[in-house]
């Protein structure tokens, strides 16, 4: 159920730059779109810089060109240090997929998160209760998206991978754009809500979008999937063909019949 392929750091020389429209280019033979990484200057022969972040925006199959959406890097912030202005040009090195070999499970009971994260051996899972840390410290016993990037930016978690109806979403961290999905037909008799954890509650803040309790499991990740998902066709016809709780869905996608 889940693949190896996420376990690969990607390097690949930025190729073309168009700073005004916060894009840039590689040449390469595969990449998903939704993959998230950030574009690296060389100073000298063993050091480096990050200059931005980026997400893939699409890829070409015939020229195999990939395009890079830009976007500014602050997972590492630290005001106390200082930093150059370097701008990316042609040559800089664009590394996707870093922190891969670490994901997070959202799994509605206990059996099916020991199932699923047994299945691979080379992935670092990060355990619910961490999350639930968060969570419990942000009080959103609901999880929202700015949540699952928290996640990322204190444990480096690069993939996030949802069980919902009997299928398990693989998800880049950053950009919560689905990398795949995967028929995983598990037995699921109870449902914890958020997710599998054992914290025994979390924290709730007075007011504000999150600060309620998740009340139904399936209809809220499937939300949080289609807002960055909405042209994702495989996602599209899983929920038109899903239950009827989920249909209200439809009208988020940018996508006609």
């Amino acid at each position: 159920m889940v693949s190896g392929l996420f376990a690969s750091l990607v390097r690949s020389p930025i190729v073309s730059v168009d700073l005004k429209n916060d894009i840039a280019t590689i040449s390469i033979d595969k990449i998903d779109v939704g993959m998230s990484g950030f574009i690296t200057h060389k100073l000298a022969d063993d050091h480096s810089t990050i200059l931005k972040a980026i997400v893939v925006e699409s890829f070409d199959v015939e020229s195999k060109v990939a395009t890079l959406k830009i976007s500014e890097f602050n997972d590492l912030r630290q005001s106390a240090l200082p930093y150059g202005k370097w701008e990316v040009s042609v040559g800089d090195t664009a590394v996707l997929a870093f922190g891969y070999t670490r994901g997070f499970l959202v799994a509605p009971s206990e059996e099916i998160y020991h199932r699923v994260t047994k299945a691979s051996t080379h992935i670092q899972w990060i355990h619910p209760d961490i999350f639930a840390t968060i969570l419990s410290f942000e009080g959103h016993p609901t999880p929202l998206k700015e949540d699952f990037v928290k996640l990322n930016k204190a444990t480096s978690v690069g993939i996030l991978f949802l069980y919902l109806d009997k299928r398990l979403f693989t998800v880049d961290a950053k950009s919560f754009k689905i990398l795949s999905i995967s028929d995983a037909p598990l037995v699921q008799d109870t449902v914890i809500l958020p997710f599998y954890m054992r914290v025994e509650e979390i924290e709730e803040a007075w007011w504000g979008e999150g600060s309620d309790p998740l009340e139904d499991y399936e209809p809220h990740y499937y939300s949080l999937l289609v807002e960055f998902n909405s042209k994702n066709k495989k996602l599209f016809n899983i929920i038109k063909n899903g239950d009827e709780k989920l249909q209200f869905l439809l009208d988020e996608f940018e996508i006609k019949e």
